[in-house]
């Protein structure tokens, strides 16, 4: 009989829970669960409702919330606050150049580029021709941060999202829907 290997004599690591977050929002009628895509699951608590009885259905909701967590993608980056710092000088120095490069094969003028660390967006385009990038572009598909910035450089031609702005992106890259799936999905693991 072959000895089990440590690896196997080992029990499983106790499942860490969550991390969960109470709102109470005065319009709710019921108690709500919500998973989102960073894997914190928010609580909604009614208005009359207590904290005690949020914690016993989000006990009752268990198995719908573990469900909902492994539909998740996984988290494909953890940035450590040395690898932000590097990626942060990265982006400063590669990605006005390569915005500038694309603006110069569509004919286009950009006025300014600017690098910040945007939570909410990956890129903002101004009507004074001022595009702001966000650094975590560098973590992304280059097929990605390009779309991203096409996604920008057509707003100097149409300051909206028309249907007219969408047929200039599928113009000028015709994989956008792909991209923007791609963002969707793996998107908030580079937050």
């Amino acid at each position: 009989m072959q000895a089990p290997l440590p690896l196997e004599a080992q029990s499983p690591p106790a499942e860490v829970p969550p991390p969960l977050y109470f709102v109470r929002h005065r319009l709710a009628r019921r108690y709500l669960v919500r998973v989102e895509p960073t894997g914190r699951v928010r609580v909604t608590i009614p208005r009359g409702g207590s904290r005690r009885q949020a914690e016993s259905f989000v006990t009752r909701q268990q198995a719908w919330i573990a469900r909902q967590l492994l539909r998740l993608p996984a988290r494909d980056r953890v940035f450590s606050a040395d690898e932000r710092i590097r990626l942060q000088v990265k982006a400063t120095a590669e990605l006005p150049a390569q915005l500038l490069a694309l603006a110069r094969h569509h004919r286009l003028t950009v006025s300014r580029v600017t690098v910040r660390n945007q939570r909410s967006r990956w890129g903002s385009c101004g009507r004074n021709g001022h595009i702001t990038l966000n650094w975590r572009l560098v973590a992304m598909p280059d097929w990605v941060r390009e779309y991203v910035m096409i996604h920008e450089l057509m707003h100097l031609r149409r300051l909206d999202h028309s249907p007219e702005y969408w047929a200039f992106v599928a113009a000028a890259y015709p994989d956008h829907a792909k991209a923007r799936a791609w963002l969707r999905v793996h998107g908030p693991a580079l937050a």
